[in-house]
């Protein structure tokens, strides 16, 4: 059961890192680009405060004894994907949702994705959240007492 719950924080914390790191990192990129004064523009707020729930997320998932499921899922999505970019950029740029049929956020979330996987850090995310994977610790249970201590009734005079 524990390793159906990281199964699913795995799909939580990989849509977190792709959906709202690349829509982040887009409202970031264009307040750079317009110098805007974070404290003055609410979008900008947001997107500091989205970053800022994505990197506790992903940290959460990194120290806390959870399945190891929980880091798998998102780090092979976003090695493979920096693996498709190396091999061949126009395929790695088709997988990201920049057409104009999808919602304009998800458009900018897209080209943010774009911009995070050109930069490496999805690749470096990866290795990162790979890294638990491979402690054997991760995979075991914890342990269980599976017979009750039996205590010795004395009197204690």
């Amino acid at each position: 059961m524990r390793h159906f719950f990281g199964l699913l924080l795995g799909v939580v914390v990989g849509a977190a890192v792709l959906l709202g790191g690349g829509w982040a990192s887009q409202e970031a990129v264009r307040g750079a680009a317009l110098n805007v004064d974070p404290a003055k523009d609410t979008r900008m707020l947001i997107a500091i405060g989205v970053m800022a729930v994505v990197g506790l997320l992903v940290g959460l998932v990194l120290v806390t004894r959870v399945s190891p499921l929980a880091t798998f899922l998102p780090s092979m999505a976003l090695l493979a994907w920096t693996v498709v970019y190396v091999l061949d950029v126009s395929r790695a740029a088709s997988l990201a949702p920049t057409g104009t049929a999808v919602q304009q956020d998800l458009a900018e979330a897209g080209r943010g994705m774009l911009t995070l996987l050109s930069t490496g850090v999805y690749g470096l995310l990866g290795i990162a959240l790979f890294v638990p994977v491979l402690m054997p610790s991760r995979w075991a249970g914890r342990p269980r007492d599976e017979e009750p201590e039996e205590y010795e009734e004395t009197l204690g005079y």
